[in-house]
């Protein structure tokens, strides 16, 4: 656990301004999507968990009464402070902390969320009770993660680990579904997009482990042929190009 967790500081600390500023992460569209499938209204009082930058924080905070974003990595949080600032919001606050447990009382926000961090967890499971906890009947828990087709998880999985090696798992939507039941939630509605980009840009806002650069490359060159990770990797001229699939979940506690 402590190693883990030393893990995603390192890597999340690295991280914070290439992936603050990747512009598949601050795609508005992807943003507009999930905030609008949602349900999100003026009255709401929104948590992010593993908020990051606080990219999903802000354009909550646009609708929402107001937000709140957690995250263990003080650096993200001087990322997700600046990204406040340049838009121009005052009903945001921060919080570093964890997500098992979350530092909130019971019932605490109308819509309780998590994007690109479940693959992150050791025990989603125990993530997703969390947030159902705190999130007050009649609101809303959230989960946007990368959700690998079944047949291309491991594969999939396999080169994300050698990407960041604070990775755990990706899992398939069937798999993120089921989490809901088990968490004592309602089967969640679904939708999704894709988080599009290209092979360079993914490893230069990556911090592998020295010489793994190279291997990546390796791995979405052969990926191409058969799409055995699932991103559709392509070649534009000199340039892999590639889509992560992920996928969209809303559920309302009863």
């Amino acid at each position: 656990m402590a190693t883990h967790r030393q893990a995603i500081l390192d890597q999340f600390t690295r991280q914070a301004v290439p992936f603050a500023t990747a512009p598949g992460i601050q795609d508005e569209a992807a943003l507009r999507l999930v905030v609008e499938f949602s349900g999100a209204g003026t009255d709401d009082t929104v948590l992010d968990v593993a908020c990051g930058p606080g990219i999903i924080v802000c354009a909550f905070a646009k609708v929402a009464k107001h937000a709140t974003g957690l995250d263990l990595t003080p650096a993200m949080l001087d990322r997700a402070r600046v990204l406040q600032r340049e838009k121009g919001l005052t009903n945001i606050t921060w919080q570093q902390g964890e997500a098992i447990p979350l530092p909130y009382p019971d019932a605490s926000f109308s819509i309780v969320t998590s994007r690109f961090a479940f693959h992150h967890f050791l025990d989603p499971l125990a993530a997703i009770k969390e947030m159902a906890r705190v999130c007050r009947p009649g609101g809303k828990v959230v989960v946007i993660d990368s959700a690998p087709a079944p047949d291309k998880a491991d594969a999939f999985n396999a080169m994300e680990l050698v990407r960041d090696p604070s990775h755990t798992r990706a899992m398939p939507l069937e798999e993120l579904k089921g989490l809901y039941g088990r968490a004592g939630l309602p089967e969640p509605r679904t939708t999704g997009y894709r988080l599009e980009g290209e092979v360079e840009g993914l490893i230069k806002r990556s911090f592998p482990k020295p010489g793994d650069d190279e291997t990546l490359r390796r791995i979405f060159r052969a990926s191409i042929a058969g799409d055995t990770l699932g991103v559709g990797a392509r070649r534009d001229g000199d340039t892999i190009r590639i889509g992560y699939p992920v996928a969209v979940l809303v559920a309302e506690k009863r």
